[in-house]
């Protein structure tokens, strides 16, 4: 048994019985909810680590409730979606969620994708509660990035804006902007982004990469119309146009990277 708890938004009895069943086979608490106000309504008074959320609800729209849910909370999200739908996948990514699942799909790959961003999700929690322990700031490996006024630490997984305010980003977010502050100004493709970021082979049809490259944008650009730090390089992928210093606890200045 684990102490942690699954939201399952599905209208079709069938599937969201399934999902029920084989998750709480594996040892976790599950809710259900087929409608988005039973969903706001329970993350609201409920303790919910992983919401399984269809895109397809009835006649309400997942990706809006994707949104909204990603508005208020920091639910980890996986979005449950149709074969052919990968437009929907896409933009399921953009609007915050952390993994997606294609229907038909089978029950192994459920669990074994919840698991994932579960132990992603723990991690980044566990990262960001010794970086605030006591003496935490000066323990070996707590380097953090700066650039354009930004700053990012990688032993909490969290940026902080021009402002000092955290960003917000999701975990996916913060993997690709870790995969550019540590090769700045070095041109990069699709593919090499998808292998650098753990993702799925790459193809020229897959639109994946290039919309969290956009989702990022809109986070850390000054005007994400007119992109200065992640720039476009035509025909073959990205590059991360700013300079970015490297900061070591035990060395005050700053040296690039």
């Amino acid at each position: 048994m684990t102490d942690q708890t699954i939201l399952v938004v599905e209208d079709d009895t069938k599937i969201r019985t399934l999902l029920r069943n084989v998750m709480e086979d594996e040892g976790y608490s599950v809710l259900e909810a087929d409608s988005a106000v039973d969903v706001l309504e329970t993350i609201k008074s409920t303790r919910i680590d992983l919401i399984t959320l269809d895109i397809h609800l009835g006649s309400e729209n997942g990706l809006e409730l994707a949104k909204e849910i990603r508005r208020i909370s920091d639910i980890s999200i996986i979005m449950l979606t149709g074969k052919g739908d990968v437009i929907d996948r896409v933009v399921g990514l953009e609007v915050g969620a952390d993994d997606y699942i294609t229907k038909p799909f089978h029950v192994r790959e459920v669990i074994a994708r919840i698991r994932s961003v579960l132990r992603r999700a723990g991690d980044k929690s566990t990262a960001r509660q010794d970086a605030h322990a006591p003496g935490a700031q000066d323990a070996e490996g707590g380097a953090h990035f700066r650039f354009d006024g930004m700053t990012a630490f990688p032993d909490r997984l969290e940026v902080l804006d021009r402002k000092g305010l955290d960003c917000r980003l999701t975990s996916g977010d913060f993997k690709l902007l870790s995969v550019f502050l540590h090769r700045p100004k070095r041109v990069l493709s699709r593919d090499q982004l998808m292998d650098l970021t753990g993702g799925a082979e790459w193809s020229p049809l897959d639109r994946t990469i290039d919309n969290q490259v956009a989702r990022l944008r809109k986070k850390i650009e000054r005007d994400p119309s007119d992109p200065k730090l992640i720039k476009t390089v035509r025909g073959v992928g990205y590059t991360f146009a700013c300079d970015v210093q490297t900061v070591q606890p035990s060395d005050p200045p700053a040296k690039s990277a």
